[in-house]
């Protein structure tokens, strides 16, 4: 049985051996087919935590901003709108009214008011009363002699007249 007891031992030996041999063709073939890779691991700074919550909240701010700025000038354009509706409801009254006063200053509505309400009657012949005015009355003023500053100054203006175009 010794001797079996030491084929055995071979047996195990070698299974060992081999076994042993095996992982070190696996990791020859692994170091092969893959590169080593170091991964190191860097710490965080604490700016850095507060900065990119400050540009968050930054791009937050300018997000909120734009957002509102659509929202005034959508509000600015419904304005206008309901405001230019306003206006050409206004103009189409105001063409109404101005030709219903049209048709109201009439001569002939004019007329039958001053006649109906006012009490007023159309003028006979017999009314009319004329007026003569003599048109012969004439004034005339003679001219005066004019004294020599007189006639420099019209010179003067004269000459001035003349030299300004």
């Amino acid at each position: 049985m010794a001797e079996n007891n030491s084929v055995k031992k071979l047996d195990e030996d070698y299974a060992e051996e081999t076994a042993e041999a095996l992982k070190e063709k696996k990791k020859q073939k692994n170091s092969r087919k893959k590169p080593a890779i170091n991964m190191s691991s860097t710490e965080t700074k604490s700016g850095s935590v507060f900065s990119i919550v400050l540009v968050s909240a930054l791009a937050v701010v300018m997000l909120g901003t734009v957002i509102y700025s659509f929202d005034r000038r959508n509000t600015m354009y419904n304005k206008v709108s309901s405001l230019n509706s306003e206006l050409n409801f206004a103009e189409a009254e105001n063409v109404r009214l101005q030709s219903e006063l049209d048709s109201k200053m009439s001569a002939k509505n004019v007329e039958d008011y001053a006649e109906n309400v006012l009490g007023m009657k159309k003028i006979d012949s017999s009314q009319i009363q004329y007026i003569e005015i003599q048109t012969d009355d004439v004034v005339n003023i003679p001219e005066q002699d004019e004294s020599l500053l007189a006639k420099l100054k019209r010179l003067f203006d004269t000459c001035v007249e003349y030299f300004r175009g």
